[in-house]
């Protein structure tokens, strides 16, 4: 028997409504959709309590930003996805047994019940919209925190990290210069990230991080927005003041002036040592090793267009590097503008110089040199040695009536010491003294590294002409 052909208004309306509350409530008579609305719901719930302690400040420990504004979005997205993916697996019956069959969605405007749906329906949307875009934002912002890059990966990037809050950049972040500005750039690291954290996952990192970091923005994008090479500085003063174990009370103070340089005002040359990265000169040079303290080819391209191209006639990379031309930036020199690590000799010089060391008790520069190179297993233990050890040695060398009549100043020097060995050894990540060493001047010739790696008089054009070594070019006595 055919049903009626005609049915009453409010039969329709009252199946129309019934189809549509059932598509609706499908997602609760469905495993899928209980677990869509219960992590939306549970998600976006804790994500509010999460933002009013970020607001307020009750809660800052990074592990809470994570859990808040990077896995707690995502499982309200996952969340909100596996809704309508429940009520389209319940129209192709994949949960035939969790309802009764029902009518194909029908919305009628000029029902009351359809237009109370459609308004919930959009006020839940623009609330859940509004939550994700808050959370992103912070989520963002998080990430591109130099509290993230320094605390989040703790065991890697802690040496980095306690360098960079005493550094002359402490007040830049960190994704200034390691990412700049530009969603290209941002989305590279972002991935590059991605790798950096499965390695850290799998305990599969370099101990210690190895530099130069490779594939780091140009200086020109990042460094030269803050810099500029085209002002000229002229000269400036420096002091070295370094003492021997033979004189430590009086110190021997060398005063060089640097020839800065930039383009000169006067003359409209670029000059001194900031010639080097010029507007009118383009330096590129092959490194054949990869902490690039061997310089094979260098190139230097003139104002006028001409080339000069100057080779040691050795230039044998290191097994496995393959040379590859480089242009000269700022970071060719200043290799370590924010993580700066002392070098031992000097730190010690340094605490004698401000008093820090008291230099009246005799052989302190020795033994302050003896105790910053014993090889402690953690920091933890060198917090708990480093001054009794400085006791002791300073006791075998005087006497234990010495010790106790100077007990305050020997702890004094040897506080200082353990400040000193803290800002620069991590044993965990094999990082001590001279692991990380500058470009700057020549103090570490012997090593590779600094001026002396092109200016060495060795690396010559076909035509016999050198890149000299004249001290003059770079500094020379004060007026």
């Amino acid at each position: 028997m055919n049903p009626p052909e005609h049915t009453s208004s409010g039969n329709r309306n009252s199946k129309k409504t019934e189809a549509w509350e059932k598509l609706l409530s499908c997602t609760w008579k469905t495993p899928l959709g209980i677990i869509g609305v219960s992590l939306t719901t549970i998600s976006v719930t804790l994500i509010i309590i999460g933002f009013i302690c970020h607001l307020t400040g009750l809660i800052s420990d990074h592990y809470f930003f994570i859990f808040t504004f990077m896995f707690l979005p995502l499982m309200m997205l996952f969340g909100l996805a596996l809704i309508p993916l429940a009520c389209y697996f319940r129209r192709k019956k994949w949960f035939q047994g969790s309802l009764l069959n029902t009518n194909h969605l029908q919305i009628d405007l000029a029902d009351k019940q359809h237009r109370k749906g459609i308004v919930l329906f959009l006020i839940l949307s623009v609330i859940n919209l509004t939550i994700i875009v808050l959370v992103l934002y912070e989520g963002y912002t998080f990430t591109d925190s130099s509290y993230f890059c320094g605390v989040v990966c703790h065991e890697v990037m802690e040496p980095q990290y306690s360098a960079y809050q005493r550094s002359p950049h402490a007040k830049v972040s960190c994704v200034s210069c390691h990412i700049g500005t530009g969603s290209s750039w941002y989305v590279q690291a972002k991935l590059s990230g991605i790798r950096q954290v499965k390695a850290i996952i799998s305990s599969d990192f370099n101990r210690p991080i190895t530099a130069p970091v490779e594939n780091l923005r140009p200086a020109r994008e990042t460094c030269e927005s803050c810099h500029w090479p085209d002002k000229f500085h002229g000269k400036k003063i420096k002091e070295f003041i370094s003492y021997t174990n033979d004189n430590q009370t009086d110190p021997q103070i060398q005063e060089v002036a640097l020839h800065i340089g930039g383009r000169n005002p006067v003359t409209d040359e670029f000059e001194g040592i900031h010639w080097h990265v010029s507007r009118n000169i383009t330096v590129e040079y092959q490194a054949l090793d990869t902490k690039r303290t061997r310089i094979g080819r260098v190139r230097v391209t003139k104002p006028d267009g001409t080339t000069e191209e100057y080779s040691t006639g050795n230039d044998v990379p290191d097994k496995g590097v393959t040379p590859a031309w480089r242009t000269m930036d700022c970071i060719d020199c200043h290799n370590r503008p924010t993580h700066i690590y002392d070098q031992l000799d000097q730190i010690i010089d340094f605490g004698l110089y401000s008093k820090k060391i008291d230099s009246n008790i005799a052989g302190i520069r020795e033994d302050s040199t003896t105790i910053l190179k014993i090889e402690y297993t953690r920091r933890n233990e060198a917090i708990e040695r480093i001054v009794p050890d400085l006791i002791e040695l300073v006791s075998k060398r005087h006497g234990k009536d010495y010790v106790n009549m100077n007990r305050d100043k020997i702890v004094r020097s040897g506080t200082f010491l353990l400040e000193a060995y803290l800002n620069n050894v991590w044993p965990e990540m094999k990082v001590t003294w001279g692991t990380y060493r500058q470009h700057l001047g020549h103090l570490n010739s012997d090593d590779g590294y600094g001026c002396f790696r092109c200016h060495d008089e060795v690396h010559k054009t076909q035509f016999g002409k050198a890149i000299k070594q004249d001290c003059d070019m770079c500094h020379d006595e004060p007026e």
